[in-house]
């Protein structure tokens, strides 16, 4: 199938997008357990340290936070012409280029590719896209092995976990931890393995060597794609990226159709932007690229997979189009009081915190009955911090009450609803509300002496459950102007806006 070809809005994303559990049963949960809010207390605040740190010596800062969401814009409004010369220009260096409607498209695409090659293992580049579609899962299920070589992606992976931050996968996990899952799961590990960061990396790098060296068939995603060049780029910290791309006979890229970057000069401006809103560096310290196949350098065989997985429906959404702005530098996360204590996990989706409140929705939905997805939407204070983090100036807080909007439009059912239309209907003439506002009044005997309810009965428990209310006045504002001495301020304000 070609760009050109390819449905104009095709149904929403599938695969490991949509989550398990609903956002507040989730966090309530994930709420209990103090270790992880420290782990990832501290690891939040180091890394958003570190980034207000190198931001700041920019002097253009806001300027290169301008160009980045103005040729991300531009991207999206060309983005089926962009698509198709990016095709023709890795096709023209020697790649092969697939296209993947779904999730389940691209596990299969990529399953066929890994079986051409006769190996039933394959190391793997740190990706967000194939954990979108649940690649591990997939070849697990079809005899074949993924190697996670990322340090903390290998962590969740022996660990039988799942990723709770888009940059740092195991940022729940503190280095003891590490070492349990090391000695409990690593084939060959010390057995007197220690808790030094540094000792857990070279046990680590032990492990992933031979395979680095053996297995022949890599599997990558991409953080740009450059479309008039057909050029690739991944930017790691570890140098375990560098070597998946280099070192196989054949290499496999999953890449959501919303990387591109029209022209390599545009790089000049992300690779300004995404290694200090992520990791809090002036420069990633690997950055790997390349164009198709090289004959005697590099994998001699190259295939890319160009994956929509809802990422069209989103991008016919007017508003809510902005979300596929997001180059995955994860500063929204480090910023947000909600993910701060809730973590990765509550949230259900491979993308988590602010991004993934937005994006998740976006991409998988939330229409269907009882979807975790629609919940996610609501975790947020909307306190804008996202939005002042975003290096690309997506406004997270505007989409989130868009996508609230939309929920509850399409909501036809459940207390809020039936809520918002008694409000309505109390609302519609003057004497309705003021027997609504009588009525309400009865409230003051649920607060107590407090002056304020901290618990309703079903079904409004669920709103005490998060917060309490304040006790009705014994006045409302109606009975006050009616009254003496509501009367009496009126000529006085009066008299003294005559003597002005």
């Amino acid at each position: 199938m070609t760009a050109l070809g390819m449905p104009p809005v095709p149904p929403r994303g599938s695969g490991n997008l949509r989550g398990v559990a609903a956002f507040p049963a989730a966090a309530h949960q994930e709420l209990a357990n103090t270790q992880l809010r420290r782990n990832i207390g501290k690891a939040t605040h180091t890394i958003r340290a570190k980034r207000l740190s190198v931001t700041g010596e920019l002097p253009d800062w806001e300027q290169l936070r301008d160009a980045g969401a103005a040729v991300k814009t531009d991207v999206l409004n060309r983005l089926p012409e962009l698509l198709t010369q990016f095709e023709a220009a890795v096709t023209a260096r020697g790649g092969v280029v697939h296209w993947a409607a779904d999730a389940a498209e691209a596990d299969a695409i990529v399953t066929d590719l890994i079986r051409a090659t006769g190996s039933d293992e394959v190391i793997k580049v740190k990706s967000m896209a194939t954990q979108e579609i649940g690649l591990n899962e997939h070849l697990e299920e079809q005899g074949i092995t993924a190697y996670e070589t990322d340090l903390a992606e290998l962590i969740v992976q022996l660990g039988h976990d799942k990723p709770s931050h888009i940059l740092v996968p195991a940022i729940h996990r503190n280095r003891a931890e590490i070492r349990e899952i090391f000695l409990r799961e690593m084939p060959g590990v010390d057995p007197d393995l220690d808790d030094n960061p540094r000792h857990l990396a070279a046990a680590a790098r032990k492990f992933l060597r031979h395979k680095f060296m053996t297995v022949p068939v890599a599997v990558s995603g991409a953080n740009f794609g450059i479309a008039d060049t057909g050029t690739l780029a991944v930017v790691e910290s570890e140098g375990n990226g560098r070597m998946c791309l280099t070192l196989p006979q054949t290499l496999i890229t999953v890449m959501g159709i919303e990387k591109l970057l029209p022209t390599y000069r545009d790089l000049e401006v992300f690779l300004q932007l995404l290694p200090r809103s992520s990791t809090g560096e002036r420069m990633n310290p690997y950055t790997s690229m390349w164009t198709g196949v090289t004959p005697g350098d590099g994998p001699q065989e190259f295939h890319l997979v160009l994956l929509d997985n809802g990422r069209t429906a989103a991008l016919a959404d007017e508003m809510g189009r902005e979300a596929l702005h997001c180059i995955r530098c994860s500063a929204c996360l480090n910023v947000c009081p909600v993910y701060e204590r809730t973590g990765g996990h509550a949230y259900g989706s491979t993308y988590p915190g602010p991004i993934g409140a937005v994006l998740s929705p976006q991409l998988a939905g939330m229409d269907a009955p009882g979807d975790p997805n629609a919940t996610l939407p609501f975790a947020s204070s909307l306190c804008g911090a996202c939005y002042d983090a975003c290096p690309v100036k997506i406004d997270i807080p505007s989409l989130l009450v868009e996508l609230r909007h939309q929920k509850v439009e399409h909501a036809s059912f459940g207390i809020e609803a039936a809520a918002m239309k008694a409000a309505s209907l109390a609302m519609s003439s003057s004497r309705r509300w003021t027997t609504a506002q009588k009525a309400a009044g009865l409230g003051r005997l649920l607060a107590g002496k407090k002056g304020k309810i901290t618990s309703l009965p079903r079904p409004l428990a669920g709103w005490t459950e998060a917060r309490d209310i304040p006790a009705p006045p014994r006045q409302t504002f109606r009975q006050w102007w009616n009254s003496d001495e509501g009367r009496a301020a009126l000529a006085q304000a009066r008299e003294k806006g005559r003597q002005q």
